[in-house]
């Protein structure tokens, strides 16, 4: 699915949904949805830097070129947050990923405004650690 139709997606599930409450526990569920990472890969090389939770990253390149990216954190929200990342990034060329306008996507989803500086710094460092890992695919 292309970046664009997975915002589109998203987008209309969320509209499907009334007030932040119940856009909040849908979050949540989303990140009960989450695979754990194993404690192999809870390491510091995986940890994202700048979330207030602690938050792993793994980037996985795939055959085709595409990334895959899965994700774990300690906190239920944010777990949901790093749901939502995935579901935009996984899969996709670096090419798409860089061109990507995360900021206006996330405006567009309404969490830039429901969420707390804190969980929209970490949100924004773990869009950054995407960015850098497509960036460091597209040169290899």
């Amino acid at each position: 699915m292309a970046i664009d139709d997975a915002l589109a997606e998203l987008k209309d599930e969320f509209e499907l949904l009334g007030d932040w409450e119940e856009r909040y526990r849908y979050v949540i569920e989303l990140g009960k949805d989450l695979a754990s990472l194993s404690d192999s890969e809870r390491t510091e090389a995986n940890k994202v830097r700048g979330c207030a939770s602690q938050v792993w990253l793994v980037t996985e390149p795939q055959a085709d070129g595409t990334l895959g990216f899965r994700g774990d954190s300690d906190a239920h929200i944010v777990r949901g947050l790093i749901a939502i990342v995935l579901r935009l990034y996984s899969g996709q060329p670096p090419a798409d990923i860089l061109a990507f306008d995360a900021k206006a996507a996330f405006e567009q989803l309404g969490l830039s405004g429901a969420l707390s500086s804190q969980r929209s710094n970490g949100l924004a460092s773990m869009v950054a650690r995407i960015r850098r890992d497509a960036e460091m695919s597209q040169a290899a």
